[in-house]
């Protein structure tokens, strides 16, 4: 069982904690910036994080790993890998969460969602919806970095490695804008 303290370590030592003036995938600004990527390019850490997540989920049956693309394909792969079962991942075609490349749900079938870093929880919510529109059941989701602090509700129930408060505003009412600071958008989506 990994301590807070070391998942922390982890994140510090790969430099996956940034401060600055960024542009979330949900819109917000916020003054810091979780880039698990720099995380997932180590696999030592990504195998000891993912490892934790399907240790919190052991036992429950489970027969796919379900992540959103891009940052919950890794996350994916390594956790199944643990729970030694078959990883998929979604991906949006024209706005909209789909499974493609010929992945698929048995109706009835056990899923659990990962993603690396939720805000506002919207992919993971989508693809939640999708896994139970295909007759999926849902048992958890798991998610390296919370950045709600535990406030978003999945609807199922949600283990997260880290959970932290980060400040995130609407770029109306950004004090970073207005102090002229240059927003970056350093996540997959609009880069």
């Amino acid at each position: 069982m990994l301590t807070k303290d070391e998942i922390i370590t982890i994140f510090q030592k790969t430099e996956a904690m940034l401060t600055g003036h960024f542009k979330l995938t949900s819109g917000l600004h916020s003054d810091r910036y979780f880039q698990c990527a720099m995380i997932l390019q180590h696999p030592d850490h990504t195998g000891v994080l993912c490892g934790e997540l399907a240790r919190r989920f052991a036992g429950e049956n489970i027969s796919v790993v379900v992540g959103p693309a891009m940052g919950g394909i890794i996350v994916s792969y390594e956790v199944a890998h643990a729970l030694g079962v078959r990883s998929i991942f979604t991906e949006r075609e024209e706005g909209v969460m789909k499974l493609r490349r010929g992945f698929f749900i048995t109706p009835g079938e056990k899923v659990l969602v990962v993603e690396d870093v939720i805000t506002t929880g919207g992919s993971v919510l989508e693809v939640i919806d999708l896994i139970r529109m295909l007759g999926g059941e849902v048992v958890g989701a798991g998610v390296l970095v919370d950045r709600s602090n535990g406030k978003i509700e999945l609807g199922v129930r949600t283990e997260a490695l880290l959970t932290t408060e980060v400040l995130s505003y609407s770029p109306d009412e950004c004090p970073l804008c207005r102090q002229g600071l240059a927003v970056v958008k350093p996540g997959s989506r609009n880069i």
